[in-house]
């Protein structure tokens, strides 16, 4: 039994994936997962593929399963039918459950034009979203990796990620560059100016390097530290617990000189 083939959600090994491995520990998969067979020795997942990581980390062997008929297509809309409704569906998961969704059915128009238009007329009914937004999410399929990583942490929005898929991989790259040089993400504006530059035909690395290189209205000035500069300090530490240690370091100074005005304050 292995994953569907491309299939957009991501298997993230986490506190919720922890919970699930302990409830099958206790009481078994209560779930069966749907799968279908495509060849004599394999099954493929089509919905469960949380389930089965799961219970693999929990030491089953087995697991129970249903087996279903289904063509490639059908089973590309079956599993991302069976998730699409899931909570806290990251961005980069929408957008490629929604282009698998669309590729599948759009092999049942007349024409690759009339199958793409149906059908994501089709998801955005299925979804309740508006056509428009459809599109857009489909968008996000064309950022590298690292931009739509980015998307789903939250350091740059879903809109400046719509403007910025219009870019090709090479611009995305120096774009990629030109944020970690200048310690600050594009804003909206900026990501639209790229957009325009692109269906102009000005766009270039150094129009990139230009605009990420101006200083934003809203931008606070910043203090930066190296990692190195930390090492001494949180050794082992990744960006994040580094981040928390400089955070708890300010707040135990801070009360720390709290304390040291009241004394002087009392002992006058």
């Amino acid at each position: 039994m292995k994953p569907f083939e491309g299939h957009p959600y991501k298997v993230i090994d986490n506190e919720e994936m922890d919970s699930l491995i302990e409830s099958i520990r206790q009481r078994g998969i209560m779930t069966p997962l749907i799968v279908r067979r495509i060849s004599d020795n394999w099954y493929e997942i089509i919905s469960g593929h949380r389930r089965a990581h799961a219970a693999e980390l929990a030491g089953l062997e087995t697991v129970p399963v249903i087996e279903m008929e289904m063509t490639r297509d059908e089973a590309a809309i079956a599993l991302v039918d069976s998730n699409l409704h899931r909570e806290h569906l990251l961005p980069s998961e929408k957008a490629f459950a929604y282009k698998l969704k669309m590729e599948a059915l759009a092999h049942q128009g007349t024409s690759r034009q009339l199958g793409e238009k149906w059908s994501v007329s089709k998801i955005s009914e299925d979804a309740n979203e508006s056509e428009r937004q459809i599109h857009r999410y489909i968008r996000l399929t064309h950022l590298i990796p690292a931009l739509l990583d980015m998307v789903d942490d939250g350091r740059i929005a879903f809109s400046v990620g719509v403007e910025l898929s219009f870019l090709d991989s090479d611009l995305q790259a120096a774009l990629m560059t030109a944020i970690y040089l200048n310690d600050c993400t594009p804003s909206y504006a900026q990501a639209c100016r790229m957009h325009k530059a692109v269906n102009d035909g000005s766009i270039s690395e150094e129009m990139i390097d230009k605009i990420m290189a101006e200083e934003k209205p809203n931008q606070k000035e910043k203090v930066s530290i190296s990692a190195d500069e930390l090492r001494g300090y949180v050794p082992n530490g990744t960006p994040s617990e580094m981040k928390a240690f400089i955070r708890k370091a300010c707040e135990h100074y801070s009360d720390y000189l709290k304390r040291k005005e009241r004394n002087s304050d009392e002992a006058r």
